[in-house]
């Protein structure tokens, strides 16, 4: 069974609604959350309502092959999938084509979509609205509709009527607006590390709500109908090393930004993993490579700064040629300073905070020069959110990547490079870049 939740465009609620869903069907199924596009908040929210890690569908990382192969490994042993679309159902990369949108994930999965409005002051115009999205691409399997942030009853019988008798598609609720609606989508901006407790509270709140507001059997009915798939699906990641390593990943209230299929490759790639936190523990643990995702460094600087037996290990670990792969918040980790607060000091550069963002988009990279994920001359997709930038006056190292696509850390480069320690604003999903894992195993055998 599996199901995507789609929006017409930005603030129809779709991620409140999402969630609540998901919430609501926990107590019955065993429910896979998902998420389109390069995401790490919402998912985190999703992962919060059902107990299982929510993963990213992404056709700008993925072929349609490794979409389908990454949803076969996610849904073992589940019940049902809840697949959040990202935006409009069909904006991504392109004006014209499918890449980076909802729609290229319900194709490549068949899926049946519920679309969702924002129904403010919308009644005729809801039907017009839906038949244009039905109309754009038949491919698409338009099989219900949720109506948001109705006025009341009335508007929404309206609203409802209009729908079914005009486009022939089904309305299975609507959601009267409220504070609650407006409160959770300032909520959705807090971070969730700090904010585990108010999420968990709002979460309850939000599945409530969908609740008294949507015929969640039915929903279950459409998820039900999607077909078997039966289309060849493509391998996410290569496994190259057969030799046992232990990689040590930094996870804690500072760093959580991590594909999970990245560390999934590790595993495949006979890799034991070893969790450890930078905030909280003393020391390393005894590994063979580090690997220190995004997160919020900038918010945690002094007390990153006060555990100094940590900071003095990750720099041995480094001066001893041992991997570290890190990417945008263990970037920052690894400079000089976050703002005046000294930080590991593996490059000489200061990383600080600024009030607007640096990059938000969709990223493609040319790999200059051989390191420990991957090989000259190969191309791959990532992407970069940022609030922060790195000063740097003279490079004083080398860097490995190229950016075609985006904006990179510094003049269209990225990939800080110094001794076997890599460190790039781009993060990378291993579905573009396949040999990622067993790439970063091998490096860690190798010295």
């Amino acid at each position: 069974m599996r199901i995507i939740l789609a929006g017409t465009g930005s603030a129809v609620g779709k991620t409140t609604i999402a969630t609540g869903i998901m919430k609501v069907l926990s107590e019955k199924y065993d429910v896979q959350p998902f998420k389109v596009g390069p995401d790490y908040i919402d998912p985190s929210y999703h992962t919060l309502a059902t107990g299982n890690t929510s993963r990213n569908l992404d056709s700008f990382f993925m072929s349609k092959g490794q979409v389908r192969d990454s949803y076969n490994k996610a849904m073992l042993d589940k019940d049902i999938a809840v697949i959040e679309g990202v935006r409009g159902l069909y904006e991504g990369i392109d004006p014209i084509n499918d890449i980076g949108s909802t729609a290229s994930i319900a194709k490549s999965l068949e899926a049946p979509v519920i679309l969702i409005i924002n129904s403010r002051s919308l009644v005729k115009s809801a039907s017009a609205l839906v038949l244009g999205f039905k109309s754009l691409d038949p491919e698409i399997n338009i099989a219900g509709v949720i109506l948001n942030k109705v006025k009341n009853k009335a508007h929404y019988l309206k609203t409802k009527r209009s729908i079914e008798e005009i486009t022939n598609t089904e309305v299975i609720g609507g959601i009267i607006r409220d504070n609650t609606i407006s409160i959770e989508q300032r909520h959705l901006g807090l971070v969730p590390a700090r904010e585990r407790k108010t999420s968990l509270k709002y979460i309850d709140l939000w599945s409530q709500t969908i609740k008294e507001s949507i015929d969640i059997d039915r929903l279950v009915e459409i998820a039900k109908s999607a077909p078997k798939i039966k289309s060849n699906t493509t391998p996410i990641w290569n496994k190259l090393n057969k030799q046992k390593v232990k990689i040590g990943i930094a996870y804690d209230e500072v760093f959580n930004f991590y594909y999970k299929e990245n560390i999934e490759s590790l595993e495949a790639n006979n890799a034991k993993i070893e969790y450890f936190s930078p905030l909280n523990d003393e020391h390393l643990p005894d590994i063979d490579a580090l690997y220190i995702g995004g997160g919020y460094p900038e918010l945690f600087s002094k007390e990153l700064t006060s555990n100094k037996t940590m900071l003095s290990d990750i720099k041995e670990f480094h001066m001893n040629s041992r991997p570290i792969f890190a990417e945008c918040g263990g970037l920052m980790y690894l400079m000089e300073s976050i703002h005046d607060d000294r930080q590991v000091g593996i490059y000489p550069y200061k990383s600080v905070l600024t009030d607007r963002v640096q990059a938000l988009k969709y990223t493609i990279a040319e790999v200059q020069c051989d390191n420990i994920i991957s090989k000259k001359g190969e191309t791959f997709n990532g992407h970069e959110f940022h609030y922060s930038k790195i000063i740097v006056e003279s490079p004083k190292n080398d860097f490995a990547f190229k950016i075609t696509r985006g904006k990179g850390s510094y003049n269209l480069q990225d990939g800080f490079m110094e001794k076997n320690t890599l460190a790039s604003y781009v993060h990378t999903h291993v579905a573009a870049m396949p040999d990622f894992g067993g790439n970063l195993c091998i490096s860690a055998k190798e010295k």
